[in-house]
């Protein structure tokens, strides 16, 4: 789920927005032929900034492997029931996740 996350340049673009304070980000939507929005945002909360931090990780270590430590720490504060390491769908991380940052925007 992560790496599909990774190659969404959308999201990164906007995640490398959020993470500055107040910060207003434009939002375009050429598939649905609306006019550009622009949205407000306040202080990124914490997951947000774990996804940004994990992301650009990703795209720019050389080392080749990366954890997600903090991010999965940041998830695991809004689902309890990460904790602990057992088998979980990545549906449901990917819900869980998105679900957490929509909370914080």
């Amino acid at each position: 789920v992560v790496q599909n996350l990774s190659q969404t340049p959308v999201l990164r673009e906007l995640l490398k927005e959020a993470k500055m304070p107040d910060t207003t980000v434009k939002i375009n939507s050429p598939e649905l032929s609306m006019e550009q929005q622009l949205i407000k945002l306040d202080q990124p909360g914490p997951l947000t900034l774990a996804l940004y931090q994990f992301l650009t990780e990703m795209q720019e270590t050389k080392k080749g492997v990366v954890t997600p430590k903090e991010l999965f720490a940041q998830v695991c504060k809004k689902a309890i029931r990460f904790k602990g390491y057992q088998q979980q769908d990545s549906h449901e991380f990917l819900r869980y996740l998105l679900d957490g940052l929509k909370a914080e925007e």
